[in-house]
């Protein structure tokens, strides 16, 4: 048996951190805006007659081996975490060759990772008959990449290989909701360029560390997230309304804002690449994830799209061709 799981990566407008919990907890409203675009991570999983265990990462280039899988989950170590933790949640009875790769540049800050955990846990849903539903799936993706990064992870990243499209994501004491936002996609995808550095992303900011200071009362990271909420409502509402001038407003004040208080989050690079798109027509721009690097998301009028393309050619940066991906994670099976 042959099983295909496919989900596509994210670009996050605004929002972004709140989404950890128990952060959203004390910002009514909290809110978070992303949408999926066409750069892929796929698993591939093949089942063999042999117990042992393979995986491997084509863009990483890795493998590992394991005879079985109490073999998997007697490891202390793991080349290829995503996977090996996530297998060893689902405890498949067989063995298999599982087989990953991430169209998403390395640290591009575009939610790759989050997009591959959860083409893994569904490919692996699939191959148990686990029967586990989307959402669960995602609380499983979540609490798997909590587990091999040793710090708390936010909700908003899994989204957009969940479902595609363009997405709010809700968070109160209730609980986590996902809401599509119904965007014209045509007319959406003539307005987003996305530019790559080439800079892995250093994550500009430190995610545990404004979490600890939020809980310990720190009131300028209180109001910083105060203002974070502000922006995600009121650019929810301007994309509901197809209002791309107060859309790219918000996002010159997304960009601004993350800026003074968290400086790391740029580079000379991005810095120049703001300013020169900006001169092509570009309304608004943010960098992607926690910055340090990776892509920056740019919002166009139509018109402007082939000058600001250009322009972030000319300043040494790479267009990576994207558009928002109509569909979440896709599994196929084939004998």
């Amino acid at each position: 048996m042959k099983i295909t799981a496919q989900g596509p990566c994210r670009v996050d407008m605004a929002g972004g951190t709140v989404d950890i919990w128990p952060l959203y907890l004390f910002h009514k409203g909290a809110v978070t805006l992303n949408f999926a675009v066409n750069l892929y991570t796929r698993c591939v999983i093949e089942t063999t007659a042999s117990p042992e265990i393979v995986i491997r990462s084509l863009d990483l280039k890795g493998e590992e081996r394991f005879a079985n899988l109490e073999a998997l989950q007697k490891a202390k170590k793991y080349k290829l975490p995503l996977a090996a933790y996530v297998i060893d949640f689902f405890q498949p009875k067989q063995g298999f060759v599982m087989e990953t790769h991430s169209e998403a540049p390395a640290g591009a800050g575009i939610s790759g990772s989050s997009s591959l955990i959860i083409s893994i846990a569904s490919a692996l849903n699939k191959l148990t008959g686990s029967g586990h539903n989307i959402e669960k799936i995602r609380e499983i993706a979540q609490n798997s990449e909590a587990r091999i990064i040793r710090v708390p992870t936010g909700c908003q990243d899994y989204y957009p290989a969940m479902y595609g499209k363009v997405s709010a994501v809700e968070m109160d004491c209730a609980g986590i909701r996902r809401k599509e936002i119904p965007v014209d996609l045509a007319d959406f995808n003539q307005r987003i360029v996305l530019a790559y550095t080439g800079e892995p992303r250093n994550s500009g900011i430190n995610n545990w560390e404004v979490n600890k200071a939020h809980i310990d009362g720190d009131k300028t990271v209180h109001r910083n997230f105060d203002r974070i909420v502000e922006i995600g409502i009121a650019m929810r509402a301007a994309l509901e309304a197809s209002n791309w001038a107060e859309v790219a407003k918000l996002l010159r004040d997304e960009w601004a804002h993350r800026k003074k208080n968290a400086p790391g989050i740029t580079t000379p690079l991005i810095d120049s690449l703001m300013e020169k798109t900006k001169k092509a027509g570009a309304k608004g721009g943010k960098v992607c994830g926690a910055g340090g690097g990776g892509c920056v998301f740019f919002l166009v009028e139509p018109d402007a799209k082939a000058r600001v393309e250009a322009a972030i050619t000319e300043a040494g940066a790479r267009v990576l061709p994207v558009q928002v991906a109509p569909k979440g994670v896709q599994v196929k099976v084939t004998s």
